[in-house]
C-alpha cells in the first residue's frame, strides 16, 4: 500500500465547521429587510421620515466610528452593525420627533450599550431597545407625539385607541394607514422583509413565531376569546416590529432552540401583561430588554448536557472551575 506523504494534518481550534455568511452580509439583509418599512414610513409620513432614517443612521456610525478611533481599536463600521442600529431606533419613533433627541439615541445605542461593553456581540441588551426606552422615559411627550398619516393631524396609537370607534380596522393597520413610529405602522412590509430574513437563514422561525403567537394567544383568552382583538393586537404596535428585527439580534437572545421559545413566550407574556395592566398602551420594547437581561440565565437552564457525560458530572465539572 503507497502512503502519500503530503497529506497533513491540520490541528486547529473549534469552530470546525465553517459558513459562508459573515457579520457585514447578515447586516446587509437585515438592510435590505427593513427597506419596506422604510419605504412605507416615507410614503405614509413624508419628507419628515426620511431625514430621521438619515441622520440616525449618519449618527449612529459616526458615533461608533468616532468611539473607537478615540479608544484605538480597529474601526466596525464597516460591518454595517452601526447602520442597522440607527435605522432600527428611527423606526423606532414618531416622525414628529426634534433631530437632536435621535442623535441622543443613537450615542446611547452606540457608545453607552455597546461600546462601553466591547462592542458588537458584547452588548447584553440590544441597543436599539435601549435607546428608545431611554427616549420614552426621558422625552415621553415626544415620543407619543403621533399623527395621521399624509394630513399630519395628531392622534393616538391604535393601542391607546382600542375599542373605541376611532380605533382603524384590520386592514388599515395591515396596510399601515394609521398613527405610529415610522417603522411599526406598516405590518404587511414589516412580514416582508420577515420572510426574507427567513429566506436567507439570517434569522429562524422559533422567536418571531413564539413571540407573536403567544401574544396572539393571551389576547384572544383575555377578550373572551376573540380573534379579532387577537389580530388586532398582533398587527399594532412594535410587535412584528420588535419580534422579527429585535428580538432575534444574536448577541441578546439565546443560542439553544429550547432557550429560543423560553425567550420568545417570555417577551409575549411580559408584552401582554403590560397592555393588559400597565400604564403604557405598548410593552415590547420593556419585554425584550428584560429578556435580553434573563438570557444567559435561560441559556445556563438549556444548554444540553455534554456528549459522554451525565447531568451529574457536568455540574460536579461546572463546580470545581
Amino acid at each position: 500500500m503507497l502512503i502519500n506523504m503530503n497529506i497533513k494534518l491540520t490541528v486547529s481550534s473549534s469552530p470546525h465547521v465553517h459558513t459562508p455568511m459573515t457579520t457585514r452580509g447578515i447586516m446587509r439583509d437585515v438592510l435590505i429587510a427593513l427597506m419596506p418599512a422604510v419605504l412605507a414610513g416615507i410614503c405614509f409620513f413624508g419628507a419628515r421620515a426620511a431625514l430621521l432614517c438619515a441622520v440616525s443612521t449618519g449618527a449612529a456610525v459616526f458615533f461608533e466610528w468616532g468611539f473607537r478611533k478615540l479608544i484605538g481599536r480597529k474601526n466596525t463600521i464597516s460591518d454595517l452593525s452601526a447602520a442597522v442600529t440607527g435605522l432600527l431606533i428611527a423606526l423606532n419613533v414618531p416622525p414628529t420627533l426634534p433631530v437632536w433627541m435621535i442623535i441622543i439615541a443613537d450615542f446611547i445605542a452606540i457608545v453607552v450599550a455597546k461600546q462601553f461593553f466591547g462592542g458588537i456581540g458584547e452588548n447584553f441588551v440590544n441597543p436599539a431597545i435601549a435607546a428608545r426606552i431611554i427616549l420614552m422615559t426621558s422625552f415621553p411627550k415626544e415620543m407619543n407625539a403621533f399623527i395621521e398619516p399624509v394630513d399630519a393631524m395628531t392622534t393616538a396609537t391604535p393601542l391607546a385607541l382600542a375599542g373605541t370607534d376611532a380605533a382603524p380596522s384590520l386592514w388599515q393597520l395591515l396596510i399601515g394607514y394609521h398613527g405610529g413610529t415610522i417603522g411599526e405602522v406598516c405590518a404587511l412590509a414589516l412580514i416582508l422583509g420577515g420572510v426574507y430574513l427567513l429566506v436567507r437563514r439570517v434569522i429562524r422561525w422559533i422567536i418571531p413565531v413564539c413571540f407573536i403567537g403567544t401574544v396572539a394567544a393571551v389576547m384572544f383568552f383575555a377578550d373572551g376569546c376573540s380573534l379579532y382583538s387577537a389580530a388586532y393586537q398582533v398587527l399594532s404596535g412594535g410587535l412584528i416590529l420588535g419580534a422579527v428585527f429585535m428580538a432575534t439580534d444574536y448577541s441578546t437572545s439565546p443560542v439553544t432552540t429550547w432557550g429560543k421559545v423560553i425567550y420568545a413566550i417570555g417577551c409575549g407574556l411580559i408584552t401582554c401583561l403590560i397592555r393588559l395592566f400597565g400604564s403604557l398602551a405598548e410593552g415590547v420594547s420593556f419585554s425584550i430588554i428584560i429578556m435580553n437581561i434573563l438570557t444567559p440565565h435561560i441559556e445556563k437552564l438549556t444548554m444540553p448536557v455534554v456528549f459522554g457525560a451525565d447531568e451529574k458530572g457536568r455540574k460536579a465539572k461546572e463546580g470545581s472551575l
